[in-house]
């Protein structure tokens, strides 16, 4: 795996370039020798985060995690990756398009089914049409982090959600 390491607000010692490749490196029976793995260490204020992009054909594995040390949002991150890859090889439909990236010992493992997907509810409701304000006012007197409703200006189906630092973002489908 090729390591493209960079840093954000802080320097990027060695003994953290090795704790990367050792940590991340658990994951190298997963890839081909050609893989990139992009990681971004980054300190704001007193959180330590890592951010880990796996760009693969059609696809992008990508984890963050943020601690008060770097060491263990390093450690962390690889978990997580870890338990993407085992979801994103239970999707694969055709192994051998979609699985160019991975491993074919890892591609061929057999796997228990514990992380599959259940769906455990399932909800139907009516959409009355709105404009986005008023769908982000519905959103926070709900609760919720995002919410789903039919653009009365497009007549289409919308999704506005919550984001960082209390803004909204809107997602418009495009066909």
């Amino acid at each position: 795996m090729k390591y493209i390491i960079s840093g954000k607000n802080i320097d990027v010692t060695e003994g953290l370039r090795s704790a990367v490749s050792e940590k991340i490196g658990k994951l190298e029976r997963y890839f081909t020798p050609e893989t990139e793995i992009h990681v971004t260490l980054s300190v704001e204020k007193e959180r330590q985060k890592i951010e880990v992009t796996i760009p693969m054909k059609g696809n992008i594995v990508r984890a963050e995690q943020v601690s008060d040390d770097m060491y263990v949002s390093i450690d962390l991150v690889e978990e997580i990756i870890e338990r993407q890859l085992r979801k994103f090889k239970n999707k694969i439909i055709d192994k051998q398009q979609s699985a160019v990236g991975l491993s074919k010992a890892f591609v061929e493992e057999e796997i228990a089914d514990d992380d599959e997907i259940k769906i455990i509810r399932s909800k139907r409701f009516a959409m009355k049409p709105m404009d986005p304000e008023e769908a982000c006012i519905q959103m926070e007197l709900l609760g919720h982090n995002f919410y789903v409703f039919r653009n009365a200006a497009t007549d289409e189906v919308n999704v506005v959600y919550k984001r960082k630092g209390n803004t909204f973002g809107l997602i418009e489908p495009e066909f």
